[in-house]
């Protein structure tokens, strides 16, 4: 369960497209998932591109890159389904903690850390997969607050500068 959550706070994937993902869908050489259109909400075939941490969530898994689904049930086979019983228990143990964490609230964590890293609303629009960048807005706060504190920078560097001009 923890290798499934790890690889959606990297990635920003919807559980669905994670669940149906297949190690032909990885190029690790490449550093990128596409995920194929009959996994994607939008029907489209997109690319996700696998950072450090994502690439170190793939090495670590047990299916090891040997064909099938990333993640499988318990027959070691078969495709791992909804795991909300599972995962409901692991939220909720000591290790984690975080009772009312939703496996989807992952990819909000995604989309909010890299809006408040100063990435554009163009570029989490097409890391998420959004069709339309009215989903990608409810980040927009998050981007103004960085502009803003930018903005402050700039004000403090000309305010310093008037303040050594007049001394």
């Amino acid at each position: 369960m923890a290798y499934l959550a790890r690889l959606l706070l990297s990635t920003g994937a919807r559980v669905q497209e994670a669940l149906k993902a297949e190690w032909s869908h990885i190029s690790l050489e490449r550093r990128l998932w596409v995920i194929p259109q009959t996994n994607s909400k939008s029907k489209k075939t997109r690319s996700v591109p696998l950072n450090d941490a994502a690439m170190a969530v793939l090495h670590e898994l047990p299916t090891n890159g040997n064909g099938g689904y990333l993640f499988v049930g318990a027959d070691g086979k078969s495709r791992l389904q909804w795991p909300g019983q599972v995962w409901c228990k692991y939220r909720r143990s000591q290790e984690v903690n975080l009772p009312d964490l939703r496996l989807h609230d992952l990819r909000h964590a995604y989309a909010s850390t890299l809006a408040a890293s100063g990435v554009s609303l163009y570029q989490i629009q097409h890391l998420l997969g959004h069709a339309s960048p009215v989903m990608t807005q409810r980040y927009a706060h998050l981007v103004t607050d960085n502009l803003l504190e930018a903005s402050n920078h700039a004000a403090n560097a000309i305010n310093q500068a008037m303040a050594a001009n007049d001394g």
